[in-house]
């Protein structure tokens, strides 16, 4: 098989970018080593940026997201029992942000992947990245039984941490940042309508919680009942937990409890319970990893970076790698200039650490670390208070929540 642009891994980057570059005429290969059925029900993000909603929309995948996504224009933020919402378009020009869970857009994508673009194979484990340094790269890989080599003119690993593209860079050639913090998410999906009609980040002596949603998902009633479709609400919500809990150690009505006594307020707000269909726990981690190209090999997402979700940042820095890459090829396709795809590594990266800088801001600003001095809640409670207060540092936070611009190198 041979292709201008062998991409790894079929979540929402590399399904993101096949679409762009069949757009742009450039023809690609998408490998998937889990089935679609697995994809399509990968539990991750649900917070897309204002320039990630704005890339599907260009990209022709953007009107089931605009139909049934939920436009958010802030958050709330709580502490020492009180509400504050950071009203988004007020403070950045009018930018807001879409609820959209993950498995819908990558759902959206295959569709169209299927159906206009070039080959998308599930079940395709790639073994090797070979030659990235040359002008010939390969991707070895495995699908229905058999190895097979896919020759590229570029390859770009979408993979994820544990894939084999950043394993294809030589460890002389590269430097790791990473940070492990000592606590978790417990996160739950609950038949049960919002609690608030916007996100709530809330700060608590007894660790951080989270009240987030997904958009209702309609109800078709049987052919013999008469009454007409219904909306079933989903709510996607988070406890602060230490590191390595067993999700199964908590069960329903503490979970409740929990989140209750963390988002309480002065006022009449009450939680809305419902029946819980899903635990896990998230493990929280910074990393980055430099350079993020080596020859024709271009990584994407998280086989280059993780943020902790605090800041909601990861699909939308993935969003942002492959837009960057795509409009750095189709501008030497089309000048012959290599100048945007040799600044790759260079303009992700801007936007990596200002994305890696306000995740840990956020974490560090709403988590109880295991230990913390009342020194510690004291300035915790301090930075709220300056957030609040001040409209620069709210138009500060509100900017970046609302997204870093994808950018072009040298801006």
């Amino acid at each position: 098989m041979r292709t201008t642009v062998g991409i790894i891994g079929a979540g929402p980057a590399g399904l993101l970018l096949a679409r762009l570059l069949h757009n742009a005429g450039i023809d690609s290969v998408v490998l998937e080593s889990r089935d679609r059925a697995y994809v399509e029900r990968r539990q991750r993000a649900g917070i897309l940026e204002q320039g990630t909603a704005d890339v599907l929309r260009a990209a022709g995948a953007g009107e089931r997201m605009d139909r049934e996504g939920l436009r958010h224009d802030g958050i709330e933020l709580r502490f020492d029992r009180r509400r504050h919402r950071v009203d988004f378009p007020a403070l950045t020009g009018g930018r807001s942000v879409m609820v959209y869970a993950q498995t819908e857009v990558c759902k959206d994508l295959i569709a169209l992947q299927l159906r206009e673009g070039g080959p998308l194979l599930f079940e395709a484990e790639a073994l090797a990245v070979e030659g990235a340094d040359t002008d010939a790269p390969r991707i070895r890989f495995r699908h229905e039984g058999r190895e097979d080599v896919l020759e590229c003119s570029y390859v770009v690993g979408c993979d994820g941490f544990w894939g084999v593209a950043r394993k294809a860079i030589p460890a002389r050639l590269t430097q790791v940042f990473e940070r492990t913090y000592p606590f978790g998410w417990l996160g739950i999906l609950a038949d049960a309508p919002p609690s608030h009609e916007e996100l709530v980040y809330a700060r608590h002596d007894r660790g951080f919680a989270l009240l987030s949603m997904r958009p209702p998902v309609t109800l078709h009633p049987s052919k013999e009942a008469a009454s007409l479709p219904t909306e079933a609400f989903v709510s996607r919500l988070y406890l602060q937990v230490p590191d390595g809990t067993d999700p199964e150690a908590w069960d329903d009505e503490r979970i409740w409890d929990e989140l209750e006594r963390r988002c309480e307020t002065d006022d009449d707000w009450h939680l809305q319970r419902g029946p819980i269909t899903q635990k896990t726990v998230t493990p929280m981690r910074s990393y980055v990893h430099e350079p993020m190209r080596h020859g024709r090999l271009f990584l994407a997402g998280d086989a280059a970076h993780i943020v902790p979700p605090t800041g909601a940042k990861g699909l939308n820095l993935a969003a942002g790698d492959v837009a960057t890459f795509a409009r750095a090829l189709i501008h030497q396709q089309r000048t012959g200039s290599p100048e945007l795809l040799d600044a790759y590594s260079q303009t992700c990266l801007r936007r990596v650490w200002q994305a890696e800088r306000f995740s840990y801001d956020m974490t560090t600003l709403l988590h109880r670390a295991p230990g913390a001095t009342t020194f510690e809640d004291r300035l915790q409670i301090a930075r709220l208070e300056r957030i609040v207060s001040s409209r620069a540092a709210e138009t500060d936070l509100a900017e970046a929540y609302t997204g870093f611009p994808f950018g072009r190198a040298g801006e």
